[in-house]
């Protein structure tokens, strides 16, 4: 067995514990433990995705461009193993449930079971490790993937959140469909799939978390037979992205078939990041400012609601990743522009008068009380904490980050962020005659 030195982690206002350890190929190996669960999680991703459609693949000089939604394609393609057999089948075969996803910086791939975790485990680290693509099967994949962009095409809520990215972003690729478009994902072939593939899937840099009664000597085990240490290729080089602070427009309109109007309003973060505790706490700054002004509990949720200018749809969510950032408020309502309206009155006027300590320490306590449900979830647990890891954050100091941010910080960040003069409108509405 390869050497490796645990680490352990213990969160004594939690509770909880985190076991570290990193497997000789370089991959990053994390364990929650869960005693007396009956289930198992597992979640085996890649600091990889949609947006890294440039980069420089380590031990050359030239940047690589590829396709738009390669990141996408690679992950369908990944369960297809060499002997024409497929992941999924496998996985049913022992009870255990698997799926995968690509987001704008995450692929990932995970299972989730009651019993026979280990041998799940092997299957997970196998087909992840064994690519196969072929002339045929990358053909095929390109219709498969075609339809399911035309369906996204058509899907309100879709639309509605990349028509707002598209208005705030000038050149970042978070603007960009994760799928890629159909002409696009035409341009992929085998070639440039395992030229992906060996630069952003090489062990170090992925992470593979694990919540139950596991044991991590067991897990190593399985590591060493799948993954071979000579695969880890080091850093990978990305271009930075230059991106004006300014948006591109306010206003984006689109008509689909829908009953009723859909809306997002977004503001959008250029501030590079370097990941870990800075981006932790600008996160959590930011949600607690949403909670404050529009969470269940606001007296602008409550009194727009009454009135029927909002429904239970409404909400809002921030994204700070290290490469791009953005927040969105949306939902459905007959009359978006008066919520957009609303909206910016609400924040110029905390804006105007800074939020009071009391409406902070009680959005915190909420930030908190979110994190512990969280620890009551093995597949929330796992699916959120591969995040956290990928930015270099450590999942138990959340709640002592959210503890530790002053008010002062907190406003500074509702200056800085929610610029009411520099956010984007976007509706989707109904076609001529669509409402019903």
């Amino acid at each position: 067995m390869s050497k490796y030195k645990i680490d352990r982690i213990y969160s004594e206002s939690l509770k909880e514990e985190m076991l570290s350890a990193t497997h000789e190929s370089g991959l990053r190996v994390y364990i929650f433990p869960k005693k007396g669960f009956s289930k198992y999680y597992a979640i085996y991703g890649t600091d990889y995705g949609s947006t890294d459609r440039e980069f420089i693949v380590p031990g050359e000089t030239g940047t690589t461009v590829v396709p738009d939604g390669i990141a996408h394609f690679l992950e369908h393609k990944m369960f297809e193993q060499p002997d024409g057999s497929n992941a999924f089948d496998s996985f049913a075969l022992t009870g255990a449930s698997s799926n995968a996803f690509t987001s704008f910086d995450l692929t990932a791939y995970l299972f989730s079971c009651a019993d026979r975790f280990y041998e799940n485990l092997d299957i997970l680290a196998e087909f992840v490790n064994t690519p196969s693509f072929t002339d045929e099967n990358v053909a095929k994949e390109q219709g498969i993937i075609g339809q399911e962009i035309k369906m996204y095409d058509d899907d309100p809520m879709w639309r509605v959140f990349f028509n707002a990215l598209t208005a705030l972003f000038h050149n970042n690729p978070v603007k960009i469909d994760i799928a890629g478009t159909v002409e696009s994902i035409a341009k992929i072939d085998k070639d440039v799939l395992y030229k992906c593939y060996n630069t952003f899937y090489n062990p170090g840099n992925m992470i593979l978390v694990l919540v139950g009664d596991v044991d991590m000597d067991k897990a190593m085990e399985i590591l060493d037979k799948r993954i071979s240490p000579g695969r880890n290729r080091g850093k990978i080089n990305r271009p930075a992205i230059s991106e004006p602070s300014e948006r591109v427009r306010e206003f984006t309109e689109q008509k689909l078939v829908v009953s009723r109007p859909v809306f997002q309003i977004g503001f959008k973060d250029i501030t590079p990041f370097s990941g870990g505790e800075e981006l932790l706490r600008r996160t959590l700054s930011t949600e607690i400012i949403l909670d404050v002004l529009f969470g269940r509990s606001s007296d602008f949720y409550n009194e727009h609601y009454s009135s029927g200018l909002i429904d239970s749809s409404f909400g809002a969510e921030t994204e700070l990743e290290k490469r791009y950032g953005f927040t969105m408020i949306g939902g459905e309502s007959n009359d978006p522009q008066k919520v957009y309206e609303k909206v910016r009155q609400r924040i110029d006027a905390a804006r105007r008068s800074g939020l009071t300590h009391e409406e902070i320490s009680r959005s915190k306590k909420v930030a908190k009380s979110s994190l512990i449900k969280v620890f009551n979830n093995t597949e929330a647990m796992g699916n959120a904490f591969i995040r956290l890891l990928l930015k270099d954050v450590n999942p138990l100091t959340y709640a002592s980050a959210a503890d530790s941010i002053t008010d002062a910080e907190i406003n500074e960040r509702l200056l800085s962020h929610f610029d009411t003069g520099n956010c984007v409108l976007s509706t989707v509405v109904p076609l001529d005659g669509s409402e019903g």
